[in-house]
C-alpha cells in the first residue's frame, strides 16, 4: 500500500510519525507533503521520512487564496507521480482536493473543529476522526468516534519514554524545577483577532515563577529583547522529552499545553476561545488550566501558576490523573494502523461496534 500523509503544522509530523514507522515495517510505501511553515522540514529530516515540501506558506488572507490553488495543484501533481491507494491528513483541504480529483479515499483526523477549514475538506473527504468528547461533528455521518486525543498517538506510554539526557542540554538537573513557556505567532488562520499574553504578564510571569525554578521559553516568532534571554536551544525533536521533565507549562499554544497535560504535566493555556479538548481535560481529569487573553485573566493564570508551583507532591498527584485518563483511552497509532490497513471494512466495523476500539488498549 501506498500512503500519502500532508503536513499542516509540527505537531502533525509527531502525530504521525509511529504511524509511518508501523507501517514501514509491514512494508507499505510512505510519503509526506508539506509547506515549509516551522520546522516540520527539519522534523521530518530528523526522522528519515521521504518527503515532498511546497515552498513557504503565505501569510496574507490574499496568499492564503492564492496558496490553496497553487498547494492543491503541487499535491495533485505529487499524487500523480506517488500513486497513493490513499491520502491521509490533520484536515488538510489539499489533501482532500488531489484525492477527490484522484479518485482515491482521504481519511482526516480533526480536533480543533475549525469550520472555516471544514467546509473546504469535508465534501472531499470519505473519513473523519474524532475523539469520542462532545463536539460539533460527533454525529456526522463521515466521522469516526475513538477513545484517545492526537497527542497520544505520540506520547502514549507505549509509544513514548521520556529521555532525561536532554536535561543535560539546558544544564538542569533531574530533579530541578523548572517551568516552559511556550508562545505561538498568530499567523494562523484561525489565530486572526488574538493577540495572546501581553509583554508585560510574560514578563511579570517570568519573575514570579523565576522564584520557583529556572524559565525556558519555546516560540514560534520572535522574541522580544527582554525575553531573549530565556530562549530554549534544542532540538525541535526533544521538547516533549523536556516536557516530561518540566514543573509547569504555561503559554499560548493548545498543542503544547495537551502534551503537557497527557504527560502528567500541570499546564496553564491562555486563549480566548479555548479548545474543546483543552476544556475536556480540564473538566474530566482536572490535569490542565483554561483562561481567556483578558488582562484579568492572564492575571488570574499567573497566580494559578504559582498556586501550582508552590504545592507539595504535586507531580505524584498529576500522575495519579494521568493514570485514570490512560486507562478510559486507547493506543491511537495501533488503531490508527488498524483503521488504515483495513478501511473501508474498518469504517464499517467502527460504525456498527464502537467498543471494537478497545482491541487497541
Amino acid at each position: 500500500m501506498k500512503i500519502l500523509i500532508d503536513i499542516n503544522h509540527p505537531a502533525h509530523v509527531h502525530l504521525y510519525k509511529n504511524f509511518a514507522r508501523v507501517m514501514q515495517g509491514k512494508g507499505h510505501k510512505i510519503l509526506f507533503t508539506c509547506r515549509d511553515k516551522e520546522f516540520e522540514i527539519e522534523l521530518l529530516k530528523t526522522y528519515d521520512f521521504d518527503y515532498k515540501s511546497f515552498g513557504r506558506k503565505y501569510i496574507s488572507k490574499i496568499g492564503k487564496i492564492w496558496g490553496l490553488i497553487e498547494f492543491d495543484t503541487k499535491e495533485f501533481i505529487e499524487g500523480l507521480k506517488f500513486k497513493p491507494d490513499i491520502f491521509l491528513s490533520h484536515g488538510s483541504m489539499y489533501a482532500a482536493h488531489a484525492a477527490f480529483v484522484l479518485k482515491k479515499p482521504h481519511i482526516s483526523l480533526e480536533d480543533t473543529f475549525n469550520f472555516e477549514q471544514i467546509r473546504f475538506y469535508k465534501p472531499f473527504t470519505n473519513a473523519i476522526l474524532i475523539a469520542d468528547y462532545e463536539n460539533p461533528m460527533k454525529n456526522d455521518p463521515k466521522s469516526v468516534k475513538y477513545a484517545g486525543y492526537h497527542e497520544l498517538a505520540y506520547l502514549h506510554p507505549n509509544r513514548f519514554t521520556p529521555d532525561k539526557s536532554v536535561l543535560n542540554e539546558i544544564g538542569v538537573n533531574e530533579n530541578e524545577p523548572f517551568v516552559l513557556f511556550r508562545f505561538v505567532s498568530w499567523k494562523a488562520t484561525h489565530d486572526y483577532g488574538h493577540k495572546g499574553i501581553s509583554l508585560e504578564n510574560k514578563l511579570k510571569a517570568i519573575i514570579k515563577f523565576e522564584k520557583f525554578g529556572k524559565v525556558f521559553i519555546s516560540s514560534e516568532s520572535e522574541l522580544d529583547d527582554e525575553l531573549k534571554p530565556y530562549k530554549i536551544a534544542i532540538q525541535p525533536e526533544k521538547i516533549h522529552h523536556l516536557t516530561a521533565y518540566s514543573s509547569l507549562m504555561f503559554g499560548e499554544s493548545s498543542t503544547m499545553a495537551e502534551e503537557a497535560a497527557i504527560l502528567g504535566i500541570p499546564s496553564i493555556f491562555i486563549f480566548n476561545n479555548s479548545t474543546i479538548y483543552t476544556t475536556h481535560l480540564e473538566d474530566k481529569y482536572g490535569l490542565m488550566f483554561n483562561f481567556s487573553e483578558s488582562y484579568s485573566d492572564q492575571e488570574k493564570a499567573i497566580q494559578k501558576g504559582i498556586e501550582l508551583l508552590q504545592t507539595s507532591d504535586i507531580k505524584s498527584e498529576w500522575q495519579k490523573k494521568r493514570q485514570k485518563m490512560l486507562s478510559e483511552k486507547i493506543d491511537v497509532t495501533a488503531f490508527l494502523v488498524w483503521f488504515v490497513e483495513n478501511y473501508p471494512e474498518s469504517f464499517r466495523i467502527m460504525k456498527e461496534n464502537t467498543d471494537y476500539q478497545y482491541n487497541f488498549k
